[in-house]
């Protein structure tokens, strides 16, 4: 079973997508903010892809992407964007950082199954 590592500060998103994953068949980790998903990181969290939103309070999303490409047993990790903005010059910014792809908010369950089934294919 793969993994997915969730971080969004809505509770609302982290709710609704964790059970959209979970139904699909994946294990799903969560956190609320950027810095509690570095704690889960450096603590060894076993993820096969991390999906982050971008606006958060604190450290963004990119900020993360950033942290965690440092961190040796994350450099090839796949990580989706989840973000409101279609702006292209956020889009390349999360690229630059390390994102592998993004999906924009909202999407539909199949749609975010979609872009999942194609970053493990």
């Amino acid at each position: 079973m793969k993994t997915i590592f969730l971080v969004d500060d809505s509770a609302t998103i982290l709710l609704s997508i964790s059970a959209v994953l979970s139904k699909a068949g994946y294990s799903v980790e969560k956190a609320a903010n950027a810095e509690a998903a570095l704690a889960k990181f450096n603590a060894g969290v076993k993820i096969d892809l991390l999906i982050t939103d971008l606006n958060m309070p604190g450290m963004n999303g990119i900020e993360l992407i950033r942290e965690v490409r440092k961190l040796a047993p994350y450099k090839f990790v796949p990580i989706l964007f989840l973000t409101t903005e279609s702006q292209q010059s956020r889009k390349l910014e999360a690229k630059a950082a390390g994102a592998s792809g993004w999906i924009v908010k909202p999407s539909t369950a199949d749609e975010l199954l979609n872009t999942i089934k194609l970053v493990f294919h």
